[in-house]
């Protein structure tokens, strides 16, 4: 019976672990808002266009029908929320674009 008593132990500590983790890894988390929302989308963006890292691999590798995909969700969602954003938010949106749109250009002409 011993050992059951242990497995079970070693079960709940390692539940007590993973869920540590979790919460830990939520803690970290940025709020989500309209901002962070259109930041981690340029992102993904930067990275297709080969502008960062690959986050997994820490590679730089151009992936442009995934950048354009990116910038023409932020293009979807400008569109569909006009009206409905503060300045600050317009602003935002309007500048990502503007600056992922130029670098997507430039990237196509480079190969």
């Amino acid at each position: 019976m011993p050992e059951k008593e242990n497995a079970e132990q070693t079960q709940t500590q390692t539940g007590n672990n993973e869920a540590k983790r979790g919460q830990e890894e939520q803690i970290l988390l940025p709020e989500v808002t309209f901002a962070s929302f259109i930041v981690s989308l340029s992102t993904a963006a930067l990275v297709h266009l080969g502008e960062m890292e690959e986050p997994g691999s820490g590679a730089k590798e151009k992936n442009l029908p995934m950048a354009k995909h990116s910038i023409d969700t932020l293009a979807m969602l400008q569109e569909k929320t006009k009206g409905n954003l503060d300045e600050e938010e317009k602003a935002l949106l309007d500048h990502i674009l503007f600056d992922l749109r130029l670098k997507f250009v430039k990237a196509s002409k480079s190969g």
